[in-house]
């Protein structure tokens, strides 16, 4: 009990109780991406279920040069939620024949994930020079006025599919007031497509979108001294149609009890009862449009795979 109670109180501990303690019961998205979050994402991406990854990765092999001539020469290029910056190597290639030096600003959650994307820069591309920002997006975008001259903003992978519509706005409205004449964004979204495409992607054959999943109560457990029995419960991927976003939870197994030591909370679950842990919203043209109108953005131009399952967009301040 003593170990437990010196574990250092996080600083999403107030969005953890918030959510365990709502109805229905949820937790941040972001808590997925520690260092072992961030390795089992990886690990998704690979999968032939998870379409998404090399999907835009395509569009980007096959229309780089097309999207660095719209956005012009001269820019550094900062993206959000990095990662690895396992696509981003494709674009950087193309924008480093047209200036040259770019600097690379990958911006994430998890030092690991902004570690890997230094390396993979440094061993793809030449003239890029990375400078890695960690930063919680809850915090504010305020570190986007701090970077001098012209700005490519990336956020690439259908990231803002994470947020409700509302919030979306908003998050793209704060980005918009932290960047000036001249700046851009270049936006991913995964398009709305049949749910028989969808599921696997959210729940492959192999179970480690299922062990991604759970390790966010394994988090919970390191973090914040709680008893979470993982085997207690079990992965759920669902397509919602009326609000057009997969969700994942984890569904309670039986009935129990959890303690959150550090927070002094107990929580309880019934059978069947679900803790909400993720949303993936999809897009229609009309949606994508509104989203980017609304946040005070000029759409330009958009490029698409062969199937129109994902598109990258390309919108100015």
């Amino acid at each position: 009990m003593i170990a437990r109670e010196l574990i250092p109180v996080p600083s999403y501990a107030e969005e953890v109780e918030a959510g365990l303690t709502g109805y229905p019961k949820s937790l941040p998205a972001k808590l997925f991406y520690d260092a072992a979050g961030s390795a089992l994402f990886e690990d998704i991406t690979q999968l032939p279920e998870y379409y998404l990854t090399r999907t835009e990765l395509g569009i980007l092999q096959d229309r780089a040069g097309e999207i660095a001539a719209a956005v012009g020469a001269g820019v550094a290029v900062v993206e959000l939620g990095a990662g690895t910056a396992a696509k981003t190597c494709t674009l950087l290639q193309s924008l480093v024949k047209r200036q040259m030096r770019v600097p690379y600003y990958p911006v994430d959650i998890s030092s690991s994930a902004l570690a890997g994307a230094r390396q993979r820069v440094a061993n793809e591309v030449d003239r890029v020079s990375v400078r890695p920002v960690i930063a919680d997006f809850a915090d504010g975008f305020g570190f986007l006025s701090d970077i001098p001259g012209r700005k490519l903003v990336l956020y690439l992978g259908s990231s803002i599919g994470n947020f409700d519509p509302a919030t979306a706005v908003s998050m793209l409205t704060d980005i918009r007031g932290e960047l000036g004449t001249g700046d851009a964004l270049l936006l991913g979204t995964d398009m709305v497509k049949k749910e028989k495409i969808l599921l696997p992607a959210y729940d492959d054959a192999q179970g480690v979108t299922a062990e991604f999943n759970s390790n966010i109560l394994r988090r919970m457990n390191r973090e914040l001294g709680a008893d979470f029995d993982l085997d207690a419960f079990r992965h759920v991927a669902r397509w919602n149609v009326q609000q057009s976003r997969m969700e994942m939870h984890l569904k309670s197994l039986r009935m129990q009890t959890v303690d959150l030591s550090v927070l002094r909370l107990r929580i309880g679950f019934v059978p069947g009862e679900h803790i909400h842990t993720e949303n993936s919203y999809k897009y229609t043209m009309p949606a994508v449009r509104s989203m980017l109108s609304g946040a005070g953005f000029q759409l330009v131009q958009s490029w698409f795979d062969r199937k129109k399952w994902f598109g990258l967009h390309l919108a100015r301040v």
